[in-house]
């Protein structure tokens, strides 16, 4: 998973993040440039830690629980259906 794999990650949790954040603050009434501003500001750094939590994960081959236990329930399931 090269740059362009975790660029596209961090915009596809930064944008939709951006925008229920102005949206919030476009439903409290004040639409001031600071308000949008801040939304940005917030948006960016949640999309940062969100993507970098997930890089570390990546480049640490950590193990993700629940997606094991599905597999493992997948798996088990498929056995019992066979004949």
């Amino acid at each position: 998973m090269g740059a362009t794999f975790w660029m596209k990650r961090y915009l596809q949790a930064a944008v939709p993040l951006f925008a229920i954040l102005a949206a919030v603050e476009w439903i409290k009434g004040s639409t001031t440039r600071e308000d949008y501003l801040s939304a940005a500001v917030w948006a960016l750094a949640a999309a940062g830690i969100f993507t970098y939590a997930a890089w570390r994960r990546y480049r640490n081959a950590k193990a993700c629980g629940m997606c094991d236990d599905l597999a493992a329930a997948r798996n088990a399931s498929a056995k019992a259906k066979k004949p």
